[in-house]
């Protein structure tokens, strides 16, 4: 029996099902493209939910896999290997330098690492991790207590404790939290899994100065909105300020599983021997991947790419009738429908039609295509949202 068979007989799956029953099985991908086992073509405007910035099997980042591949995959974090070490200095020169970094496996081990840090900074009786309600930072235990979503809380009570909830972008919420329990503020500069929020400038702005006047760390989660996405290297860029710790993975490695955290030195010191790490930490596989990916994305410049493809989809997008506005930046989008329009309909349809995206709200869908999507395909993909749109409304 095919895998294939085994994936959709009513009989059995092999996977535990956290996931729910797969729409589609695809099989192959090579840039904006996808094919299902069936052969039938689909347009990727969701890149793994942002992850497949460069496209699906990107010959550069494909190459650097391969030959690595056949060099050294992995040794032990007793001993160092030259493509982590490159990476890490990559990694911190594009936060600008001064800097240290730990590579992880994903966006929630990369939080996991950075509650621990803020713990270990701040000392017992000053752990307390400030976050947003409506915010994601992963599935882990501290990482789903960070997150600002009670609903998926409540499955696994007790929670860790030492985590707080504000309302986002709420200048007087955040004011009032920020007290002598606070060791850390994590905040995302646009709310990915909340519906492609972006933050106010004021808002971030005052969580800098918050964060540097009562000594409490300024912790970016750029899982989603890192290594050029929303038209800048990474979303904090966008509003001028500098956190102390960065939280990264997604498109971190176009799709090779990697994360990682980056601290200012004197943050990162705080952690000695021992506190931290991981049996895949830096391996010559997955950072191969990412520095292939960093240095693809300098070469093409990755964040005027996201901002002009960008500028170019929400403008299509925003004249379709029954969207009521496009929300987010560079290529990181929402698309609030019109009163009455259920996303999750809208989704299948496009699905059906031949366009991968999601419904991240019940009213909102998200759009992130790689950033190497060309014209052609944007438009092919607004037309394939119009006729699902005009479906509805006729």
């Amino acid at each position: 029996m095919t895998s294939h068979a085994f994936a959709t007989s009513g009989n059995y799956c092999p996977f535990i099902p956290v996931f729910g029953p797969p729409q589609v099985m695809f099989e192959r991908g090579s840039g904006t493209e996808l094919w299902d086992v069936d052969g039938k073509r689909y347009l990727d405007f969701l890149c793994g939910i942002a992850v497949t910035s460069l496209g699906h099997s990107n010959s550069v980042v494909t190459a650097a896999i391969a030959e690595q591949a056949a060099t050294l995959m992995h040794v032990s974090n007793f001993f160092a290997n030259p493509v982590a070490t490159e990476t890490a200095v990559l990694v911190d020169q594009l936060l600008g330098g001064g800097g240290q970094v730990f590579f992880c496996n994903s966006g929630a081990e990369a939080n996991e690492a950075a509650i621990k840090l803020a713990r270990k900074f701040g000392g017992r009786g000053r752990h307390t991790v400030v976050s947003a309600l409506g915010s994601f930072h992963g599935r882990t235990l501290a990482a789903l207590a960070a997150t600002g979503q009670p609903a998926k809380h409540e499955p696994f009570q007790p929670m860790p404790q030492g985590f707080k909830h504000v309302v986002f972008d709420d200048i007087a919420a955040l004011d009032a939290a920020v007290d002598a329990s606070v060791a850390a503020v994590l905040l995302e500069p646009v709310q990915g899994e909340g519906g492609v929020i972006p933050a106010s400038q004021e808002y971030m702005k005052f969580a800098e100065k918050i964060c540097h006047e009562r000594g409490v760390l300024l912790m970016i989660d750029e899982v989603q909105t890192g290594y050029g996405r929303t038209g800048t290297w990474f979303g904090f860029e966008h509003y001028g300020i500098s956190p102390d710790v960065v939280i990264m993975a997604k498109a971190m490695g176009n799709g090779m599983p990697i994360g990682g955290i980056w601290a200012k030195k004197e943050v990162a010191s705080v952690f000695k021997p021992g506190d931290h790490g991981s049996t895949f930490s830096g391996t010559a596989i997955a950072t191969s991947a990412a520095r292939a990916t960093i240095k693809e994305m300098q070469r093409l410049n990755a964040p005027q790419m996201a901002l002009e493809k960008g500028a170019l989809l929400t403008s299509l997008v925003q004249a379709l009738p029954q969207v009521v506005s496009v929300r987010g930046r560079g290529l990181l989008l929402g698309v609030e429908l019109a009163e009455g329009i259920d996303a999750k309909e809208i989704q299948l349809q496009l699905l059906k039609n031949g366009l991968v995206t999601n419904a991240v709200t019940g009213t909102a869908l998200r759009l992130a295509p790689p950033l190497t999507v060309t014209e052609v395909e944007i438009r092919e993909a607004v037309g394939i949202i119009a006729a699902a749109l005009a479906g509805v409304r006729s």
